[in-house]
């Protein structure tokens, strides 16, 4: 039964792995920018604000980029539901990138606050060692470590081709 069950789980397992992998490629750069847009003196002040919040605030606060962008979802829908494919699929991944980027910024910002609620810092820590294991599952597999070699091959080749380019100034 207990392979059955492996079996049945391991496709959803690769794909919420290649999900978290996007969160976690995304996460940090996109964080960092969002730093660098909180350094602007207006938006400084409000992130001093939203690190001095309390808990449950600081709980509301990170769940305000899901609400906000729910409508900006639905509308995606309906442009792909009115025959504007690309339109909604672009506004699903603007959505998300700008979701993923004010979330990862939210986060670090409230994850002090956060860690004082005792069952979000037993989910957290739940949360990170399960994708911490998944991960490594994935890092550890065949497919990740051909995918890696072709990445470095193909990062190696884009290389050689820009330098004939520019004239080897890079």
């Amino acid at each position: 039964m207990k392979h059955f069950w492996r079996a049945l789980t391991l496709p959803l397992q690769w794909l919420l792995a290649l999900v978290l992998l996007f969160e976690e490629w995304g996460w940090e750069p996109l964080q960092r920018a969002m730093a660098w847009l909180g350094r602007w003196p207006g938006l400084r002040w409000l992130e001093a604000r939203i690190r001095s919040l309390q808990p449950w605030a600081a709980l509301g606060v990170l769940a305000m980029p899901a609400l906000a962008l729910l409508p900006v979802k639905l509308l995606a829908l309906w442009l792909m539901g009115h025959g504007h494919w690309m339109l909604g699929i672009f506004t699903i991944v603007a959505a998300k990138v700008l979701g993923t980027a004010v979330v990862a910024r939210l986060f670090t910002l409230t994850h002090a606050a956060l860690v004082r609620l005792a069952w979000f810092a037993w989910l957290y820590g739940r949360w990170m060692g399960w994708k911490t294991a998944l991960l490594m599952r994935v890092r550890a597999s065949s497919l990740w470590r051909a995918g890696h070699i072709v990445r470095r091959r193909v990062q190696t080749r884009w290389r050689v081709w820009t330098r004939r380019r520019t004239g080897g100034t890079h």
